[in-house]
């Protein structure tokens, strides 16, 4: 496919040196293809290089076009990843031998996927890229389970946070995160939070009951999606319990109960704690 008119106007937005390429960040959704958007798959129809992130899937890059050069630079916590510094640099090159570039970020870019850092990056070499938004995997999870994120009765916002803080950097201060969601009623998302959760726990149950509604979506949006739907007090115990594991999305509020009206069609019960899989 060739790319649209339209489209290379909206990608090239600034003066390009002759010769020189485009780059957009595209977000990949959840990992549903079905969720991405339609200017999403325009633009990844339309690239010759595909800088692709681990969790992007292939049903994904099925809208490739077949002599699209796709180059996995992996970023996954816990995992052997591609340096930043090495995907940007990727990205200059390609950009710079006249290529049409897409950097396929799972989610979306610009919510923990470090699209700010590859902006950033590209402006200084003087290539203004676009940014197409992705679903991000902090909604899909609980959408896809019946509930909202916010609710007039139970939550009034919502506060996107990770739980993999930056390498010798400060933490997330867990306790008064806690205590502005129970004053402020504000559900917590928390991305990358798996492998901190002792500490996590602790830090919410110094502020939050432990009867606390939590919900944690493995692998949101695919076919291999569990989740578990327990309380903060029980959240370690159900997370070794059903074996989840990254990556995984953790909600925390009581718009976790709309889950258990949605899987069971009863009434909200706050102190209840269940789990449910959608693939053995």
């Amino acid at each position: 496919m060739e790319i649209s008119a339209s489209l290379k106007e909206e990608i090239v937005r600034a003066p390009a040196s002759p010769g020189q390429g485009c780059v957009a960040l595209v977000g990949a959704g959840p990992g549903d293809a079905e969720l991405l958007t339609l200017k999403a798959v325009r633009a990844i129809a339309a690239a010759s290089v595909i800088l692709a992130d681990d969790l992007v899937g292939e049903g994904v890059l099925a809208h490739a076009r077949p002599d699209a050069r796709i180059v996995y630079v992996g970023k996954r916590g816990g995992c052997r990843s591609t340096p930043q510094a090495v995907i940007e640099q990727l990205m200059l090159e390609a950009v710079r031998e006249g290529e049409n570039v897409v950097r396929l970020k799972g989610g979306d870019p610009f919510i923990f996927g470090r699209g700010g850092e590859e902006v950033e990056s590209l402006r200084r070499a003087g290539i203004e890229p676009v940014v197409i938004n992705g679903i991000t995997a902090g909604l899909a999870a609980l959408t896809g389970l019946g509930a909202p994120l916010t609710h007039r009765d139970r939550a009034q916002g919502v506060v996107f946070v990770t739980g993999h803080p930056q390498k010798n950097g400060a933490g997330v201060d867990w306790e008064r995160l806690g205590a502005s969601a129970r004053d402020l009623r504000l559900t917590l998302v928390i991305y990358m939070g798996i492998g901190s959760a002792s500490h996590i726990q602790a830090g919410l149950l110094a502020s939050l009951p432990a009867g606390t509604p939590v919900a944690v979506i493995e692998r949101a949006s695919l076919p291999a999606q569990r989740q578990c739907i327990t309380t903060l007090g029980q959240l370690l115990g159900s997370l070794r319990e059903q074996g989840l594991g990254s990556p995984a999305i953790m909600v925390v509020g009581d718009v976790v109960l709309g889950v258990r009206a949605a899987l069971t069609g009863a009434p909200p019960v706050a102190e209840s704690a269940l789990c449910e899989a959608s693939a053995d």
